[in-house]
């Protein structure tokens, strides 16, 4: 065997069609050994097939491209945990899709409603310190991990405590296909300004309807299933929703145990003994 390659030659040898190379040189994750400047022909080296091959089991296990690229780095013992994580969270994952599943099989039948009992409440007006981006479902965790951490050392820097527990803003659906306006919220009556990407604002006062949610069904898609509860609730009552969904995060997060109650999914609605304003209608999701 050659030392060099053709990209034909290399594509029959390692198993990877011309658009998989190209895209994987596009990535960063297997550039060609060597580029002809004359003729901007690609060529690849022997020892290149078991950087291809590696590639190839890791997007076999259902690995992101972005995540291939950081365990290549890896040594051999490290990669093998960054694999086992991955895997654990596929794991985790799955099971999350299976009480979905589990959820749509009894909306399709009809008698979906005695999963949650949805209850109400009224929130009084709060001033939050909050950090906003568009966030897809597959970057959500490490956004609100991300935006709390900072939202929390800005206020202790600034000697400002919390008045109500944390929350996150959605300004539309998460999805795996799209990325939506998500706010990490922090309540806080103390002395604080806005620096960087944490900005200030008020929480006007509100009616919600919310169900309890168990730590272990917060991640996306299982938490998919209190949202469709709170709704169809809403639906049913003809009610109007004047603010954007929300998770409330109770101070028992870290230490609660998978089947406890960690969260409540909560929809803002105008109750219909008051008129909705054309400026709530306006900020409806």
């Amino acid at each position: 065997m050659s030392d060099v390659m053709t990209t034909g030659e290399f594509s029959a040898r390692s198993n990877l069609t011309m658009k998989a190379l190209r895209l994987y040189d596009a990535k960063g994750l297997l550039p060609p050994a060597r580029v002809d400047p004359r003729t901007g022909f690609r060529y690849y080296s022997r020892e290149q097939l078991d950087l291809a091959r590696r590639i190839t089991l890791l997007r076999a296990v259902g690995m992101p491209l972005s995540e291939v690229a950081r365990v290549l780095e890896l040594d051999g013992p490290a990669a093998v945990r960054a694999v086992s994580d991955h895997w654990r969270r596929l794991e985790d994952e799955h099971r999350a899709r299976q009480s979905v599943l589990a959820y749509l099989r009894h909306v399709f039948l009809g008698d979906a409603g005695n999963r949650y009992e949805v209850r109400e409440r009224d929130v009084p007006e709060q001033r939050v310190a909050f950090v906003q981006s568009h966030v897809g479902a597959g970057d959500l965790a490490a956004f609100i991990t991300g935006a709390s951490r900072d939202l929390f050392a800005h206020l202790t820097e600034a000697g400002a405590c919390l008045s109500g527990p944390p929350f996150t803003v959605f300004h539309g659906a998460v999805s795996d296909d799209y990325a939506v306006p998500v706010e990490v919220c922090l309540p806080t009556d103390g002395p604080l300004d806005p620096r960087g990407r944490i900005g200030l604002r008020v929480e006007p006062a509100h009616r919600e309807a919310y169900v309890e949610v168990a730590k272990g069904e917060c991640a996306y898609p299982a938490i998919v299933a209190a949202y469709d509860a709170v709704r169809a609730w809403l639906d049913a009552r003809d009610l109007a929703q004047c603010l954007p969904a929300r998770e409330i995060y109770h101070p028992s997060w870290e230490t609660a145990a998978p089947e406890d109650h960690a969260a409540d999914v909560a929809f803002p609605f105008t109750p219909p003994d008051r008129d909705a304003g054309p400026e709530q209608e306006g900020r409806r999701p």
